[in-house]
């Protein structure tokens, strides 16, 4: 029996030369995130070595088009360069998600100078991106946001205001920043974000922002999750992102792409499985009946959260934007039972705390929780069965 988890790039929106330039470009980025992936949990800080390998990777470009020196890639190569990237550090494909996310938003809703400027950028790795929506107290839904944007006597933007749980704070050369540019409108209902906000698209070089990676979080703990500060940060109309006060149709349209983060817990489920199997073959218990049908189990989950994670990339359902949803409400769920499953397996072998196995259980739990987490995911979908 051969492991689970044998995933390619094949059949993923480019063309064969594209994918098999990837894949051999990928593959020197993943021996390195193995090697680190455990002291860089310990330390919760990503290494030089590793941040370099990713930049210098090729596969920042993935969701740009070529014509801007990306490899014009589709929501199943990003979902399945994600995946990868979990399997040997989910932290780092937290940063790569993100990356993804405001690549293909620049790509969407930029302006053709924003387009210009950014994407030839970030798709060769001399820039990463990241996004700053949450806040503190306010609610995984973004529909209270503290951080405001006013019009200067210049014509410009003045933004104030923190953002908490930014991966990549400090690491990332921009930042795609939500805030608030005017009151809602008392008659726009939006279970995820409101009408009044706007994007900027804020350079780590502007002295208005501030990234503190200071957080010490359970899991994730290399993905430099923090904090932004936006203190007197000064902006131009060159820096908004798409209609002002209109990021709610942006954020909206984020489920819509087939993006998500489901990816990652299928990526962080297929290493729990693989680790499981090694364990059972250097011990000989595959011979074991029992034990053989434990791992088929496990195996069946890994690539049920697979198909679900490309069934949101092909976006070929009648509610494309709620099997998205529907990709990260099971995967995480899958990835944590895997993880525990192989624990329960390896029995008193992963009770040591530096077990890999335990760092992939943070990490899957960690999943779930992120923005929008399941709970909020559970009301993005059955939120229009009570509007009649």
């Amino acid at each position: 029996m051969a492991p689970a988890g044998g995933l390619t790039l094949t059949q993923a929106g480019t063309g064969a030369a594209t994918r098999a330039e990837l894949a051999e470009r990928y593959a020197s980025l993943t021996e390195v995130l193995h090697r680190h992936a455990q002291s860089a949990d310990a330390a919760a800080k990503l290494p030089e070595e590793v941040f370099a390998a990713l930049r210098a990777s090729g596969i920042l470009g993935a969701a740009i088009a070529v014509e801007y020196g990306g490899q014009g890639g589709d929501s199943l190569l990003t979902n399945r360069l994600i995946e990868l990237t979990a399997a040997a550090d989910p932290s780092v494909a937290i940063i790569l998600f993100q990356h993804y996310a405001v690549s293909s938003r620049i790509s969407e809703w930029g302006s053709e100078a924003q387009r210009e400027r950014y994407l030839p950028r970030l798709a060769s790795g001399e820039w990463i991106a990241a996004s700053a929506w949450s806040e503190s107290g306010s609610g995984a839904d973004k529909r209270n946001l503290a951080t405001k944007a006013r019009r200067t006597e210049g014509g410009g933007w003045l933004l104030e205001g923190a953002k908490a749980f930014t991966t990549g704070a400090g690491l990332a050369d921009v930042y795609l920043v939500l805030a608030q540019t005017s009151a809602p409108t008392d008659g726009v209902a939006s279970t995820y974000g409101s009408d009044g906000q706007t994007f900027f698209l804020i350079e780590a070089g502007n002295p208005g922002l501030f990234a503190n990676t200071g957080m010490d979080l359970v899991g994730m703990r290399s993905s430099a999750t923090g904090f932004v500060e936006l203190t007197a940060c000064e902006a131009d109309d060159s820096a908004v992102l798409g209609p002002v006060g209109a990021a709610v149709r942006i954020i909206a349209g984020v489920r819509e792409s087939g993006a998500t983060l489901g990816a990652v817990s299928a990526g962080i489920a297929a290493a729990a499985y693989r680790t499981a199997f090694a364990h059972a073959r250097r011990r000989g218990l595959e011979g074991q009946q029992a034990v053989r049908h434990r791992l088929v189990d496990l195996a069946a989950k890994v690539e049920a959260a697979r198909a679900l994670v490309d069934a949101s990339a092909r976006r070929d359902s009648a509610e494309p934007g709620n099997t998205t949803l529907y990709s990260k409400i099971l995967g995480s769920r899958i990835s944590e039972e895997v993880v525990q499953e192989a624990l329960r397996l390896l029995g008193s072998a992963g009770y040591l705390h530096d077990h890999p196995l335990n760092k992939l259980a943070r990490d899957a739990r960690a999943v779930g929780l992120m923005g929008p987490t399941n709970d909020l995911a559970r009301e993005l979908v059955s939120a229009p069965w009570t509007a009649a």
